[in-house]
């Protein structure tokens, strides 16, 4: 596959994922105001704030506007076009993404994405956000949706869909990290200790169902507060928005475009990814308590951003611009990766 081709896959893909996950960041907390008795500019601001630091768009934001009000940040989030990860704008650019390779996906995807644009760009969406933003946001949410279900039932198992689900995974564990971030930046109530934990439990429920973790999380019959959703959103094995497992997943999409055996690297991707998805199978809980929750995070999103960098550079960069860079010396095959490796090639 060309890198170009690959790299527009890879980024149509991430910009999707990233308006599902701005559309359940606001809906779900425009719905945590109303659990709120009326809030001061100055404790609304202080509960905007947060939601803008999450989403790493806070300069942008305050070169824009001077205040973190609900319509500000609603608007700078969901249809502001001069923010460029804003749903509308994230939604403009995967499908500017899908137009150049519009030959290579099935009719019905296309049809999705270019839909999902043509509503995000509508006096409707323009409507809907003023009079009823939950119906807005929930049409964003079942259109991406669609979209990977389309792309799961329509896209041939090659390097196309390997890039697609790396890019989509990246993204999803890169946006689970902000949202638990958002409650390194909460303000503590002052009002008595029952107070505070009433309005941590609905901040922490607020972060579960933006990950749409509240099933799993009853499920597993733990109640909504720091320790348990912490546990849930990065460690779990099994639920598909923690961070272990997309990791898991980027890690295996890697793998299987570069045809090099889980275990071993053939690139700098493949190491960042496999260092880890190895720290997340044995870090805890405890672990990121003892380090601080939000210094675990930043040096978590520091990691994605390495693997974002070093994918463009092993499948993306320009042959040119590879002659200065030293040759990486393979890692040594272990017994058992080395008859992986025997048998793939048998």
């Amino acid at each position: 596959m060309l890198s170009r081709v690959a790299n527009t896959f890879y980024w149509m893909v991430r910009y999707v994922e990233r308006a599902d996950n701005l559309a359940r960041l606001v809906d779900v907390n425009q719905h945590l105001l109303l659990d709120f008795e009326s809030l001061d500019s100055e404790r609304l601001r202080d509960f905007w704030q947060p939601i803008i630091s999450s989403t790493g768009d806070e300069e942008v934001f305050h070169e824009i506007y001077q205040n973190a009000g609900s319509h500000e940040v609603i608007h700078f989030l969901t249809d502001d076009p001069n923010n460029p990860n804003s749903i509308r704008s994230c939604i403009a650019l995967a499908r500017e993404n899908a137009r150049t390779v519009r030959d290579q996906l099935s009719d019905e995807l296309w049809e999705e994405l270019n839909s999902l644009y043509l509503f995000s760009q509508s006096d409707e969406a323009e409507r809907l956000i003023v009079e009823n933003p939950s119906r807005y946001y929930e049409a964003i949410r079942t259109g991406v949706m669609t979209f990977h279900g389309i792309a799961s039932s329509t896209i041939a198992r090659n390097e196309a869909w390997e890039f697609m689900d790396l890019g989509r995974h990246l993204e999803r564990a890169d946006k689970t990290t902000r949202f638990l971030d958002i409650s390194s930046y909460l303000a503590k109530p002052s009002n008595g200790h029952g107070s505070m934990h009433q309005e941590e439990s609905l901040h922490w429920t607020a972060i579960l169902r933006s990950c749409s973790a509240m099933g799993a999380m009853r499920q597993k019959k733990n109640e909504a507060n720091a320790r348990n959703a912490i546990d849930l959103l990065i460690f779990d094995r099994d639920f598909p928005r923690s961070v272990r497992y997309c990791v898991e997943r980027v890690d295996l999409c890697l793998h299987m475009i570069s045809g090099s055996p889980r275990g071993s690297f053939a690139n700098e991707a493949e190491r960042e990814s496999g260092k880890l998805f190895a720290d997340l199978n044995y870090g805890s809980t405890r672990d990121v308590f003892s380090i601080g929750l939000h210094a675990f995070l930043d040096d978590l999103q520091a990691r994605f951003n390495t693997i974002g960098e070093q994918v463009f550079e092993s499948f993306v960069l320009m042959p040119e611009r590879l002659q200065d860079k030293p040759v990486l010396t393979p890692q040594p095959l272990s017994a058992a990766a080395a008859w992986q490796q025997a048998q793939q090639q048998q």
